[in-house]
Order: structure tokens, then sequence, then C-alpha cells
């Protein structure tokens, strides 16, 4: 064999390994593959602003591809739900009388939640049945498609919109196919409502304005540095401390902790950033997904700020419909409970995520019932202070649970923090990982500057020379470059 056809069999075999699935592992939109997929699309796409259909069709194709290299022939899943619940809604908008209306709907929503129970919570059912038995269980070999929990919340919130008359069914097969596999929020959200994304499919010329497109590009910046700088870096710590929390002292288990918080925080609202960015830049606007939720004063405010795509999905087809609190007091404590447990085992096949649920369904019960007591309180700098300490406090210990999954690791990560805590240990901590707090301490700065801040920030972006625009790219390519590590890391969310 001669050079020139080794060369060509090598050539080959590279692109087939390019072109097969990445084995359950999504395409990190901080990775460098990410980036030359995209910096091939955007043209390609900008080129066919004029022809909708067109554009349509290679965004979808690019968006299934995606997600192809993201969970392999799962893609196949995507469309057959695509296909199943845009005919079902065709038939059960209220315009025109339908037979068997709530039957369609039912078999549409049992279609989905099967789906996604028999991929995502199967072993996890088995397991639970089988520990409480007292039997041995081996898990069954089932790989969920990354991103189910999000794009099946998306397509439940379709159906039963126009089932109630609030949303017009998609004109056409390829809208709704569009909007399901838009590629941005395919993997981890946000869960974006088909009736805040059909108006802009049916206004968008094919072109975004310069206006949103440089916004876009700060957001994806901004999520960059979030992702690939500040949570990656706090998890190198946090990781070791929550694998062995039985060696290392309180002080140590809280700075873990306190770390996972603000690493869970810079992960997702980044990949956010990055997700409602790419939108951005292709005309689109997705949503606010965050919004600062640790200035939060108490847990309710908390659930107004954080994944907000999520926990107004779950108020309006899950907590509302069982109620909400028009039913009196206890029947309000009852829903929150189902709300927070359910939307805690959304989050993964685990015990721990269960537990962390069912802890914040506790506490907004609490929050609740003290209302009226709490709202006597003065409007002071110090009861603020203390509302905020205890707001904190509180979900960074309910993180343990989100981040162990199991509760026995939890708990011992718990009783850790409350029976070999000292203040000893702080000094020597700080001088053997000064960096890491360093960027602890700026992460929380960041994260309480004020609002005006940000928005003279976006503004002064928007409006510099071109020049000061590259050298903002630069900078932040090389802190990247700077602090990451010898792999890619997933986002945390996206195996939800």
């Amino acid at each position: 064999m001669n050079s020139l056809d080794f060369d060509i069999t090598n050539l080959l075999h590279n692109i087939m390994a390019w072109l097969a699935p990445s084995q359950g592992q999504p395409i990190v939109f901080s990775s460098g593959l990410f980036w030359a997929l995209f910096i091939v699309f955007l043209p390609i796409f900008a080129l066919l602003r004029h022809h909708r259909t067109r554009q349509m069709l290679f965004v979808i194709a690019f968006s299934l591809f995606f997600f192809f290299k993201s969970s392999g022939w799962y893609f196949g899943l995507l469309i057959a739900t695509s296909l199943i619940d845009w005919g079902i809604a065709r038939r059960i908008a209220p315009d025109g009388y339908t037979p068997w209306r709530k039957l369609w709907l039912l078999l549409s929503l049992a279609g989905s939640l099967g789906v996604l129970v028999a991929l995502k919570y199967t072993n996890f059912f088995l397991l639970t049945w089988h520990d409480m038995m007292g039997g041995n269980f081996r898990p069954l070999d089932i790989i969920a498609p990354i991103g189910v929990s999000f794009y099946t919340f998306r397509t439940m919130s379709y159906v039963i919109d126009v089932y109630q008359g609030k949303l017009q069914p998609a004109r056409s097969y390829l809208d709704y196919l569009f909007y399901l596999s838009f590629f941005p929020c395919l993997i981890a959200g946000p869960i974006v409502r088909a009736r805040d994304f059909f108006p802009q499919m049916q206004e968008h010329d094919g072109r975004a304005s310069a206006r949103l497109i440089y916004t876009g590009f700060l957001r994806v910046m901004q999520g960059v540095v979030k992702k690939a700088v500040v949570a990656d870096y706090l998890a190198q710590y946090s990781n070791i401390a929550f694998g062995n929390p039985s060696g290392y002292s309180g002080f140590e288990l809280l700075m873990a902790a306190l770390g996972f918080a603000m690493q869970l925080y810079y992960d997702f609202s980044g990949y956010s950033d990055m997700a409602i960015g790419l939108g951005e830049i292709m005309g689109y606007r997705l949503g606010i997904n965050f919004n600062f939720p640790y200035r939060s004063l108490n847990i309710t405010e908390f659930w107004h700020r954080w994944h907000i795509s999520l926990s107004t999905w779950l108020r309006d087809y899950l907590y509302i419909p069982l109620g909400g609190n028009r039913k009196g007091g206890v029947r309000q404590l009852i829903n929150l409970m189902i709300t927070m447990l359910l939307g805690g085992l959304w989050h993964g096949a685990a015990m721990g995520f269960v537990v962390w649920g069912a802890l914040h369904g506790l506490a907004l019960c609490v929050h609740k019932l003290c209302s009226p007591w709490l709202n006597r309180l003065p409007n002071s700098l110090p009861v603020k202070m203390a509302s905020w300490l205890l707001t904190f406090s509180l979900t960074t210990l309910l993180w343990v649970f989100f981040a162990t999954a199991h509760f026995h690791d939890a708990m011992t990560m718990l009783s850790g923090i409350f029976t070999r805590f000292d203040w000893a240990y702080a000094p020597p901590f700080v001088m053997a990982r000064p960096l890491w707090c360093i960027i602890m301490v700026l992460a929380l700065m960041f994260h309480f500057l004020p609002r005006n801040f940000y928005v003279a920030i976006k503004e002064w972006f928007i409006y510099s020379h071109w020049i000061l625009k590259l050298a903002l790219f630069v900078i932040v390519v090389q802190l990247v470059i700077n602090f990451a590590s010898t792999d890619v890391k997933p986002f945390i969310y996206a195996q939800f």
C-alpha cells in the first residue's frame, strides 16, 4: 500500500469516526468540535436567509445531526415523537369538532411520559422495588437519550396548549419539527414553549438584527466563561471532596458544598447563556432561564429565579391543574409537595433527587405557612441580610442531595459538615487552594453586582468598535485555554 492509499484510508477512517455518535456524550457548546460545526453552519444559514423553507430544512438537518452525535440513533425517537404529537395536535384543536378529543390528548401524554419513564426510570423503580423486597438486581442495559426530559416537556406543553385553545396547531410538520429539534435548546433547555416560539417563526425573515446578533455573541462568550472557566475549575475540588466525604474536615466539606452550589449555577446558567445567545445570533429569543437566584431572600423567590423555564412549566402544567391555591390552604401545601417531588424526580432517577425535591417542597410549605408572620417583619437591612443568609444556606445544603444523588452519601457529607467543623482548617485550605478561593469570591461578587452593570456592559459591547469586540473574544479564548482541563466536561444538566 503506497502512502497516498494510506492517507486516503486514514482520512476516511477519521471522517467515519467523526460522523459516528459520541456514545451518549453530548456535544458541549464550549467544545472545539461544536464551534467547528457552528462556524460551518452559520454562513450557510445566512446564505439561505431568502429561502425560508430551505433554511428551515438546513437547521433541522443540523439539529438532528447534533442530536445524533449526542444520542446516536435515538434521534429517530425524536422524529417519531414529533410526528405523533403533530398529528394528534391537529385532531384535538378546539376550533372544529373532533370526537374523542380528551382521549387523543391522554394518548399523547401517556405516550410521551411512557417513553420518558421507560428509558429514564425503569432501573430506578426496579431497584427500589428490589431494595424493598430484599432481592438482588442487576440494572438493565438502558441508556436514555440526552435531553429526553427537556424535549418531552416541550412536546407535552405544545399538545396541552393546543387542546386548551391557547395555541393554533403548527401550520406544517416542518414547522413543528423545526421547533422541537431546534439545537440551541435541544440538549438541556431552556424549555421553550411553542406559543412563544411559533410567532417568532412566522415573523422571522431569515436573519437577525445586528443588535440581536451582538447581544447573542456577548451572551455566548459570557456563557463560555461561566462554564469553561468558573464551573469547571470549581468542580476540580468539589468532585474530590464529594467522592470521599469521610476523609475531609467539616470546613473542607462546607467549602465543597459552597463550591458545588456555585459550580452548578455557573455550569447551568452558562449553558443557558450559550443556548439563548446562539438562538439570538440566529434571530430567535429563547427567554430568560436564570435571574441571579442566589440573591433570593426566601425559598419561593429562589424558585422564581432558578431554572425559570422549568419552574414555570411545573407551575402551569402540574401545580395549577392540581388545584394550585384555589382549593384551600391544606390542598395548596399538598399540591406544592407533589409538584416538587415530581420536579425532583424529573432531574434524575435516584433517591437523592427525590429527597432534594421533597425538602424543597417542605421548605416552600413552611414559607407559605409563615408568610403572614414574615410579612409583618420590617423591611430593614438586618432582616434582609438574615433572610438572604438563611435562604442561601438552605439551598446550598440541599444541593448536597442533588450532587451525590444517593441519600447515604449526602447524609455522610452533611454529618461531616456539622460534626467535624473546625475553623482551624481555614488558613491551610486557603494556602493550598488560593486560585480556587479567588474564583469563588469573584463568582459570588459578579452574582451580586447591580443589574445596571450588566446592562451597561451589553450596551457598550453592542456599540463598540469591531476591534474591541475581537479583543474581548481573544481574551475569552485565552481564559478558556489557560483554565481548560484535559477533557471537555459535559454540562451537569445535560444528563437530565
